[in-house]
């Protein structure tokens, strides 16, 4: 039986399982609708596509290093107490070792773990965990070498916040100093010229409003405002910032110290960014009492 767009349509909208996993369910059945539905449940998939529309904003960050290579990813859960379960752990672990390979998150859904695809591996997971689980976004970073480190470690290579830093030379003792400085201050941006220029024009529009508010002079003004904006810049920048180390050193005095020069770095931190829903759960329960 020919399968149509149509059929394919109605099967997604009544599962909402995947354009791809609904063909597959329709032509394994030969285009009975019933039995399709059957065959995605029986999969899981069905059961997956229930829960997509839930709020993933646990989980893991993990790093994986390979030479002058390094990458992070974040694959999400709904509770943090996905994150100790140890076959996720695993998955999570086996998914950043394949994202050494890609340069994408679409390309590491894409890839082959374990015979499978990443995204149908995650698929399976789904039903089996039975939380929502999100592949979420992959960086990577290249240098000399690269030095990973963990904060909140759940497991080897994989926590709360993952921190690479690539450099020009090697020094894997500073380095891993540097990762834990950029785990802790949170940068915004390598150097002034990595920032977003809208941020610099932003913090440079209030600084003016403010000086301006003294009633100084323009020139006294204008020595404010350059004063305060080399202040914003070495509090944002990471090369700017003193080293939590030794505070008498900038981070980029500190690597000119130690024979490196810093060229990156990547920081992640589960869940950053996401809006999570805050629940009165005892509201809930007693919603569910009353029927």
């Amino acid at each position: 039986m020919s399968i149509t767009a149509s059929m394919v349509k109605e099967l997604r909208e009544s599962t909402g399982a995947g354009m791809m996993d609904a063909k597959k369910a329709l032509t394994e059945t030969s285009g009975d609708f019933e039995a399709a539905v059957d065959w995605l449940r029986t999969k899981g998939l069905a059961k997956a596509a229930k829960k997509s529309g839930r709020v993933a904003a646990e989980g893991l960050v993990a790093v994986s290093v390979d030479g002058p290579n390094g990458v992070a990813i974040e694959v999400n859960s709904e509770t943090d107490f996905v994150a100790k379960n140890s076959e996720f752990q695993e998955m999570v672990r086996g998914f950043a070792g394949v994202a050494l390979g890609v340069d994408s998150v679409d390309a590491l859904a894409d890839a082959d773990y374990q015979g499978k695809k990443i995204s149908e591996v995650l698929t399976d997971k789904i039903a089996t965990i039975g939380e929502n689980l999100s592949l979420r976004r992959i960086s990577k970073i290249t240098g000399d070498q690269v030095v990973s480190y963990i904060h909140n470690a759940a497991a080897d290579g994989m926590g709360a916040i993952a921190v690479l830093v690539a450099l020009k030379g090697s020094n894997q003792e500073f380095g891993r100093q540097v990762a834990m400085h950029i785990a802790a201050s949170n940068p915004q941006a390598l150097n002034k010229d990595e920032l977003d220029p809208s941020i610099i024009e932003r913090e440079k529009s209030v600084l003016t409003e403010q000086a301006r508010e003294s009633g100084k002079p323009e020139q006294v003004i204008e020595k404010m405002i350059d004063g305060r904006m080399k202040k914003f810049l070495s509090e944002v920048t990471l090369l700017g910032q003193d080293f939590v180390i030794d505070p008498d050193l900038t981070v980029e005095a500190a690597a000119e110290k130690s024979g490196v020069e810093i060229v990156g770095y990547v920081r992640m931190a589960v869940g950053e960014g996401i809006e999570k829903k805050e629940e009165d759960f005892a509201a809930e329960v007693a919603k569910a009492a009353q029927g």
